[in-house]
């Protein structure tokens, strides 16, 4: 997996601290993930979508060891570039 485009959130108030898109091995790209900045520290939450109910649903879903790569690829590239900010 690839990221193709990271969008750093200058002065952000809330836990997002980027959003990304990424490109799977079969070129599949995927738009919305978000790193954000949680209790444990830095995570990679999915896409998501309202439900009628209210509730936050995501829209997609990895692989345990799929989520596990891009995690720490996005997480690696977004110490990288906000440090260059």
């Amino acid at each position: 997996m690839k990221i193709l485009r990271m969008n750093i959130l200058k002065n952000s108030t809330g836990k997002t601290l980027a959003y990304f898109d990424t490109q799977t091995n079969d070129e599949i790209i995927i738009k919305g993930f978000r790193i954000v900045d949680g209790s444990n520290g830095l995570f990679v939450a999915n896409p998501d979508q309202k439900g009628r109910d209210g509730k936050f649903y995501d829209t997609v879903i990895l692989p345990r060891e799929m989520k596990d790569e891009l995690e720490k690829t996005a997480i690696d590239e977004y110490n990288q570039k906000k440090n260059q900010v």
